[in-house]
């Protein structure tokens, strides 16, 4: 028997919510049953190359066969540098959750100065001219939407690590965010996709003007964040690293054409005014840019220092981001003469280059070769691409000139293509030596397949010459030399159709006759005898777009929940990164769980979503390294219900596990369940391995689900409200709210219904209990939305969070307003002078002249039940880096277990010692929170359950910092007799506090 979804959904939650006679819904379809196509459909084209022998032995090769145009070229260099490079592409794709969906990651593992879930900005626009020629629209749908409307849009600390400079993640590194998105609409023609961008990209473009001087007219960048450490021009300055901050062509160019990209897409909304304004600005950067950085005697755009410059001198060197004008067709005809550069011995050429600085400057190569990063010298991908598509652009584009030809083209991209090699193998790192056939900058486990450059754009758009248009045409101008006998690309995925272009000099290689060829969706559309440029016709088509998937498993921070577990792990293979996003099979750096080295016959991998969603569509893709992990012979799956069960109703495609490649199971009907395992075996009991375990959903088009981000529950409870808007009319619209086992969602408004026209929303008022959750604890609360006659299940998940109440701990055991000394024991764990204390008018300060540090012992004893100790700060210190204080519980100078709040530091984190041995992360829980401390925020620490955890309440509210275990070193018994203690640590000044409570649980 059929039941509904959203029958199934509420059933499963038991959530006492009583439906409206008419809230009957249609039973599921098939083809509401079975999920979305694992991959975009390629439709009619050709077929004229062998696509496994090019493509060779890649995990997933289905994924390649719906996504890619298909290359032949007769330089075997290049065309097996392109299909490399799609596989790095493909393992630089990372499903980050259902809030931000897809990103495209720089580096296949994790770095502490990325955006949230891993994006950085600073090749945000490589990814998506490289990703554009994609068949599947949503890698770079939900990428674009990341930086200009998801988290990578979002606040940031305006820190020197972080880039002082700015404060949200998507202006941490120069972006030409505009000039890519019309890029990738020009190729897929999904021009609306770009124009309903249009408020965030002139957000974006707006969002630089703190970095716009207003009398030159051009924006300044520090070139470390124009992702060049250590240039030429900043071993000018006085700080090498950063780079002295500077009118730089790389920055002004990106807004010129970001600015140009704006008018055009104005112009195809109709707004001719505000097309007018951007076409202004563009104009007045060109001007100014030619004003200012272009070097008429040297024939080169170069960087002019901002500071203790008042004449505004140019630099001498020239560094290859003078070619990067070019890129947005920014320079007039008459600069072409800087191309004589890239080929100059002396200039930019290099076996392995373009060089990053000329060989001429001084500062070439200058600690090049002692370590990352120097951009001064080495071959850049990065740059090298830019190079390429400028050069590309000045070939095809502009009028022709006497410095470069196709030949240099083919010449640089094939040294581009020698520069990614590695043993023999393709490989691509940060850097490479311009003269030596080595990666100079590749660390083990992070430079691996550096996704941080195009490549195969430049083979499309450049070497083949595929020129995108807005409009219903396209361009082919070829930049391959007529004497290559042959080239194809087969199926490039262009404005909803497959285009092939196919050059065959003489007819004998692919047999459809001698000359250029062009197909479109497989039907001849022209010839011509050469590989002069033509501009064809393509039939307007708008292509639907794909159904929206969502994967419920993933957590790229393998933090909180969903969470994995297993029944054994090899160390290097935890369960988390089955989960994590990432889907690659690479030994160095891993993304997989596997049970290596286990004593058991077989073992399991569960995930744990922590409350029930829907469970339709599970996807595994198993790891084989051909040794001692191999492919399973079977495997089951089940679900969680108060014991374990076999999941009912699995259609299994392939029926038996295969290796490196999506084994399917589709579950009919959908089952909603909060936990899910997979046991893998081998007939020989050997070990197991999973990159990848996921769920994917498919929402209810046109229903938008909202929950709040962060709940706060005080007292084991909380009132939240959920929203369910339509975008198109919809009926029989259902929410529940979905909690972990033993907590209650009860609705105090109606979940449901009969119907909600386009705009409107269902907005349901819940009282949430939450027993058990210990003090500190996130678990996650999801909403799930079903609409009658309508497939799949719209979600969302909120995190709800047991938080700190001064009111929960309403047993004062100690409260000191300091009118009066009340002798306080002073220990000394810092083994520093204590600093002058005094006490005065309600104050207790602390002061000193050089480092001095004590922690104040309060002459009572914690709760068994749960101790709070609170101060009030009034000031710190100002001193530098120790400006410090401490709360928790104390022993003496031998035991003690104490937060420490450092304000210079901006950080927070736990110091335990015990027995006088200083205790790790399994006591600490490692380190740290950042710690903004202003006027008026009050610290506090709780010490319950061997348990610590500290908090800083602002505007009312107060926030976690900092949990910590300390229960795994020390028996929470005894800490309860510790004293409560104030620990106060400065290098110079005054630390002052109001206040210094200490409550007991209720």
């Amino acid at each position: 028997m059929r039941v509904s979804m959203t029958m199934l959904v509420v059933a499963a939650l038991t959530i006492s919510t009583t439906l409206p006679a008419t809230a009957g819904l249609d039973p599921v379809t098939e083809r509401e049953a079975l999920a979305a196509d694992l991959y975009p459909s390629v439709g009619a084209g050709t077929n004229f190359l062998n696509h496994a022998e090019l493509l060779g032995n890649v995990p997933e090769s289905a994924w390649y066969e719906a996504n890619i145009p298909f290359v032949d070229l007769p330089d075997r260099e290049i065309r097996d540098t392109y299909y490399y490079r799609w596989r790095t592409y493909r393992e630089a794709l990372k499903y980050t959750g259902p809030k931000d969906g897809w990103i495209v990651s720089e580096f296949l593992g994790p770095v502490g100065y990325s955006a949230p879930n891993g994006g950085i900005v600073a090749a945000a626009g490589h990814h998506v001219y490289e990703g554009r020629w994609l068949r599947d629209h949503r890698y770079l749908d939900d990428y674009v939407d990341y930086w200009l409307r998801g988290s990578g849009a979002g606040p940031k600390p305006a820190t020197d690590f972080l880039n002082e400079n700015t404060t949200d993640w998507a202006h941490q590194y120069s972006f030409w965010a505009a000039d890519a998105v019309a890029a990738r609409a020009a190729v897929d023609g999904r021009q609306r996709f770009a124009t309903d961008r249009l408020p965030e990209l002139v957000r974006q473009w707006q969002r630089w003007s703190p970095q716009f001087n207003q009398d030159l007219g051009l924006y300044w960048q520090t070139p470390v964040w124009d992702a060049m450490e250590y240039t030429a021009s900043s071993y000018q300055s006085p700080d090498p690293y950063h780079g002295g901050d500077g009118f730089r062509p790389t920055l002004n160019a990106y807004q010129y054409g970001d600015a140009r990209t704006i008018a055009e897409l104005y112009r195809a909304r109709g707004d001719a005014n505000a097309a007018r304004q951007y076409d202004q600005a563009a104009d007045a950067l060109k001007a100014n840019q030619e004003k200012w950085l272009w070097d008429d005697a040297g024939k080169f755009y170069k960087h002019v220092m901002r500071d203790d410059n008042p004449n505004r001198a140019k630099l001498a060197d020239r560094e290859s981001i003078g070619f990067v004008p070019w890129y947005f067709h920014m320079p007039p005809a008459a600069n072409s003469a800087a191309w004589a550069q890239l080929t100059d011995p002396q200039g930019f050429a290099a076996v392995y280059g373009p060089t990053t600085a000329e060989r001429r400057s001084p500062w070439f190569m200058k600690d090049a070769l002692n370590g990352c990063c120097r951009w001064n010298g080495p071959s850049w991908p990065y740059a090298t691409s830019q190079t390429l598509t400028a050069l590309a652009n000045l070939l095809i584009d502009y009028p022709a000139q006497s410095y470069v030809d196709r030949d240099d083209y083919l010449s640089v991209l094939r040294g581009y293509a020698l520069t990614q090699r590695k043993n023999g193998q393709p490989y691509v790192a940060e850097a490479h030596h311009p003269d030596e056939n080595r990666w100079i900058y590749d660390g083990k486990g992070h430079s691996e397949d550096y996704n941080h450059s195009t490549f195969n754009d430049n083979v499309l758009s450049g070497l083949l010459g595929i020129r995108p248009q807005l409009g219903n045409t396209v361009r082919i101008a070829p930049l391959a030399p007529s004497s290559w006998s042959h080239f194809a690309a087969e199926n490039v995925p262009y404005h909803g159709h497959n285009l092939t272009v196919l050059w065959d000099r003489d007819g004998s290689k692919y047999g459809k006759g001698a000359g250029l060829r062009v197909w479109v969706d497989g039907t001849l559309k022209h010839t011509q005898t050469g590989l002069t440029a033509v501009n064809l016709t393509i039939p307007a088509r708008t292509g639907a777009d794909l159904q929206e998937q969502v994967d419920d498993f993933a957590n790229v921070s393998r933090t909180g929940f969903p969470t994995a577990r297993a029944s054994y792990s090899y160390s290097a293979d935890p369960p988390t990164k089955a989960i994590d996003g990432q889907d690659f099979h690479l030994d160095v750096p891993g993304t997989r769980w596997t049970s290596y080295g286990s004593p058991n016959a077989a073992d399991w991998l569960e995930v744990d979503l922590g409350a029930p969603t829907t469970i339709s569509d599970l996807r595994v893709a198993f790891y084989d390294d051909g040794g001692g992990v191999r492919v399973p012979t079977t495997f089951d799956l089940q679900y969680w219900d108060g014991q374990w069960r076999d999941i009912p109703g699995q259609q299994r495609s392939p029926a038996q596990p295969v290796a490196r490649q999506v084994n399917r199971v589709l579950v009919q009907p959908a089952l909603t369940t909060s936990r899910v395992r997979i046991l893998p075996r081998r007939a020989d009991g050997g070990a197991v391995g999973i990159t990848a375990f996921s769920s994917w959903r498919s929402p209810v088009t046109g229903l938008t689900a909202v929950v709040p981000d962060d709940l706060a529950i005080r007292g084991g409870a909380v009132e939240t409200t959920t929203t369910l808007t339509a975008q198109r009319l919809l009926r029989g619209v259902q929410a529940a709210l979905a909690v972990p086992p033993g907590w209650t969602a009860t609705p105090l408004t109606s979940a449901y219904a009969a119907q909600l026209a386009s705009g409107q929303s269902l907005v349901t008022r819940w009282r949430v209990t939450a027993p058990g959750l210990r003090l500190g604890e996130r678990a996650p609360i999801r909403l799930l939305a079903t609409a009658s006659g309508e497939s799949g299940a719209s979600s969302a998940v909120g995190s709800a969070q047991s938080v700190f109440d001064p009111a929960d701990y309403g047993r004062v055991l100690w409260d000191d307003t300091f009118d009066t000394d009340r002798g306080y024991r002073v220990d000394g764990p810092f083994g520093e002078p204590a600093p002058a204390l005094g006490v005065a008018n309600g104050v207790l300060t602390a002061s000193a002249g050089s480092r001095a540090g004590a922690v104040l012992a309060a002459p009572v004893a914690g709760d068994a039940r749960g101790t709070a100790v609170v101060v009030e700060p009034r000031s710190f210190a100002g001193s530098a880096p120790e400006d410090s204080l401490f709360l928790g519980q104390t022993a003496g100078n031998r035991d003690f277990a104490l937060a420490w709040f450092n304000n210079a530091g901006k950080a927070s984190g736990v110091d335990v010692t015990v027995g006088g041995v200083r205790r790790g992360d399994e006591a600490t829980g490692g380190c740290c929170a950042t710690l903004n401390w202003a006027a008026g925020d009050r610290l506090a620490v709780v010490v319950e359950g061997g348990q610590l955890t500290s908090w800083q309440q602002h505007d009312n509210r107060w926030t976690l910092l900092r949990a910590a275990p300390i229960g795994a070193v020390v028996d929470p018994a005894v800490v309860a007799g510790w004293a409560p203690g104030l620990g106060l640590r400065l290098d110079a000044g005054a630390l002052t506090i109001d206040r210094f409570t200490v409550r007991a649980r209720n």
